[in-house]
């Protein structure tokens, strides 16, 4: 009994440590967006929260990895199973079910991501520790349109014509935050019409 006990005990740690975890990386995003990544504080996500700073410090070693992992998390989409996982299990062999898969979790994630990312780029030129951070988050975002993009390789999608680099190019463009800003956000579109446009942008240049 006492073994059965411990293990509920761990058990339920967990879930209460994960649960605090999500709570900061939440109140951090609507901190983030709300006052921006200068009024960004430690201590003012663990007050808000109830816990303590050293509690946070514990989780997250300072505020980069704190919006680190509020990036992270608006990158999941919405549901049980990541985006990116989801869309790591769109069949490559069908390129116009992979462009529209692409553009339904793209119009999914950005108005989770995009507007993180975009203010993040702005303040990005005053701070030089988030300088350092935007430039890793772009780096993590090229590194996963160069996967899909060698996915499209391996599975004859590029045309002759088209490299690895160029259609690395192509998806970062159609999944860049700008984009969303440019049409969601400015124009006023929907986002079904939004990805439409992106699925049928990246089957143009893929066949073209």
């Amino acid at each position: 009994m006492a073994a059965v006990k411990r293990n509920y005990d761990a058990s339920g740690r967990r879930a209460r440590a994960e649960k605090i975890r999500e709570e900061l990386v939440e109140t951090a995003r609507r901190m983030l967006l709300a006052d921006g990544y200068a009024s960004l504080t430690i201590p003012n996500v663990a007050k808000a929260c109830g816990v303590s700073a050293e509690s946070v410090y514990k989780r997250f070693p300072g505020k980069p990895a704190l919006v680190r992992a509020v990036v992270r998390r608006a990158l999941e989409g919405i549901g049980p199973v990541a985006a990116e996982t989801r869309s790591d299990a769109l069949d490559a062999a069908d390129l116009a079910a992979l462009a529209q898969g692409w553009g339904r979790l793209t119009a999914e994630v950005a108005p989770q991501v995009a507007p993180i990312l975009l203010l993040l780029e702005a303040a990005a030129g005053h701070d030089p520790e988030l300088a350092a951070l935007a430039r890793e988050l772009d780096h993590d975002r090229r590194s996963r349109m160069a996967a899909n993009a060698a996915r499209l390789a391996d599975a004859g999608q590029l045309p002759s014509s088209l490299g690895i680099e160029a259609a690395t190019d192509i998806l970062l463009t159609y999944s860049s935050p700008q984009l969303y800003d440019l049409l969601v956000l400015r124009s006023g579109w929907d986002l079904q019409k939004y990805a439409d446009f992106v699925s049928v942008g990246i089957t143009a240049h893929l066949v073209a």
